[in-house]
């Protein structure tokens, strides 16, 4: 609770909205995309992906029946049901055309004069706001909350002046935090489209003066990936149910989030072999990590190359090139092995590795900047919003 800030029931300041509850049979593989749970990412920047969103409805529907649930830019999602509800992003121009789910709420100021957006923001993330909502939770197996929640809640409401400091001083951070992560996205695109160049393409350094045999280069082959996998020991796999906000070894799973959690004990750290490639096997995302972690549980598969030829850099722009997604839902894990890849001699994949090294350098550097700039401003913003810290 804030100490010195008046309150406002939340419809008073507040619109929210909530999805029509889409049926499977309405979906299409063009139109209209559909915001759900799985495009709020969680992580440290708020981010809403849907890039890779496989939820449509076709045009004509919703021009006819689902026009007033298109978001908007800046608006404000949050996820309303299963195990990551509360979780919050904002919507960019970047998201967008989009429309929501019965699984998303989106909510924006009634008056900008009365409640700031960004505020607005902050408070979708505090602990005052997750509170209410925890004491309104239904629904054991699939928790959920919803509009008629909602209504029972209330806003602190500070003035104006007051909110756009807390908005603006909390916003930077999520700025410098999202420029760095599209940073790391364009410098791991740099070096994807030089392992195509090279590896797909076949437009390698010196690639004139190369026989090629049986249609690939000589000295090259076909093998599966599952003849170039090595093991590796695992100590143990932590439960989501067991990940915390913050703690001292990352938890590092099959999610989107690069980072899933954390934990506070170091026994399950996996510190050997690394880097280490984490591969779900039913999101078919991989991860490249060069830190100690914990893997996380069920469909966390770890991977490293079994001969020391093969370098790590190399493995993962090797292993992340895989289309897996004719494999639909399924352990993906037997597919990834079962695929025949093109593996180049040594001497050529270190020349890769040494070429976008410096990429892969700054992204680790990237990603530790928005480690410290979350858990300053995540240090920050519950000070603000109670008001023990004045701005």
């Amino acid at each position: 609770m804030s100490i010195g800030f008046p309150r406002k029931k939340l419809t008073d300041v507040v619109f929210f909205q909530e999805g029509p509850g889409l049926r499977k049979w309405q979906w299409t593989d063009t139109g209209m995309k559909v915001i759900n749970v799985t495009n709020l990412l969680g992580n440290e920047a708020y981010t809403v992906d849907t890039t890779n969103t496989d939820k449509y409805i076709s045009l004509v529907e919703f021009e006819a029946k689902y026009k007033h649930f298109e978001v908007n830019n800046g608006d404000l999602v949050v996820a309303s049901s299963g195990n990551t509800y509360g979780k919050v992003g904002r919507i960019t121009e970047r998201n967008l055309p989009l429309m929501m789910n019965t699984s998303v709420i989106r909510f924006r100021s009634i008056e900008q004069s009365e409640l700031d957006d960004r505020y607005l923001f902050c408070f979708l993330r505090s602990n005052d706001f997750r509170g209410q909502v925890d004491s309104f939770v239904t629904g054991g197996a699939q928790p959920n909350f919803g509009p008629t929640h909602l209504k029972k809640m209330d806003i602190p409401v500070p003035e104006i002046s007051i909110q756009k400091k807390i908005g603006s001083i909390i916003v930077a951070y999520d700025d410098l935090i999202e420029n760095n992560r599209r940073r790391i996205q364009l410098l791991e695109e740099s070096a994807r489209l030089l392992y195509k160049e090279w590896f797909v393409q076949l437009r390698f350094p010196g690639h004139e003066h190369v026989k090629i045999v049986d249609g690939v280069p000589e000295g090259w082959a076909h093998l599966t990936v599952g003849t170039l996998l090595g093991k590796i020991k695992r100590k143990g796999k932590v439960k989501k149910d067991d990940y915390k906000a913050d703690g001292v070894l990352a938890c590092v799973d099959q999610s989107k989030e690069f980072i899933g959690g954390y934990i506070d004990s170091t026994e399950l750290a996996i510190v050997d072999e690394l880097p280490i490639l984490v591969f779900g096997d039913h999101t078919r995302v991989v991860k490249y990590i060069d830190f100690p972690f914990a893997p996380g549980a069920d469909g966390t598969q770890l991977l490293i190359p079994k001969s020391n030829e093969i370098p790590r850099v190399f493995f993962y722009f090797l292993i992340a090139g895989i289309n897996l997604a004719n494999a639909f839902y399924a352990r993906h894990f037997k597919f990834l092995k079962a695929t025949e890849v093109l593996v180049p001699k040594k001497e050529l994949m270190r020349l890769f590795e040494d070429s976008v090294s410096t990429n892969m350098n700054q992204i680790s550097l990237l990603r530790e900047q928005n480690k410290k700039l979350s858990k300053a401003r995540d240090i920050l913003l519950p000070r603000l919003m109670n008001g023990t810290l004045t701005v």
